[in-house]
């Protein structure tokens, strides 16, 4: 594999053996030949690698969030972006927290958040 588009889901097999710095690269080599810009875009291209991961790993929260949030009218890269969010939003709780229940929740409470995405609450949160 070695070109990256997120409105093409890769083949599972092929991108889960790839490097995961390789997997970071071809996602920001694809927004940098878009000319899309942001404020960190590796960190943005890495965000792009940990959904694509999911899905190749076939986590059913996340397929599930994909198909519907395409159902309900997003591109699949901003489907990307939607679920994204609900990562950002995991790591950003993981880091402010001290509780230590908090790892032996947190993938339930990932989950939970990623079912409970819709389009519209994504958009009136990002857009």
């Amino acid at each position: 594999m070695q070109n990256y588009d997120p409105e093409v889901p890769p083949n599972p097999a092929e991108w889960l053996a790839l490097d995961e710095q390789l997997r970071v690269h071809l996602a920001e080599m694809y927004h940098r030949k878009a000319r899309e810009e942001f404020p960190n875009l590796t960190l943005h291209a890495a965000f792009h690698a940990v959904v694509e991961n999911q899905i190749a790993e076939e986590l059913e929260p996340v397929v599930r969030a994909m198909a519907r949030l395409m159902k309900q009218g997003l591109s699949r890269h901003d489907a990307l972006h939607a679920v994204g969010s609900c990562v950002a939003d995991h790591v950003y709780e993981a880091m402010k927290t001290t509780d230590e229940d908090f790892a032996n929740a947190a993938q339930a409470r990932y989950n939970a958040a990623v079912e409970r995405l819709t389009a519209e609450s994504w958009k009136r949160k990002y857009e």
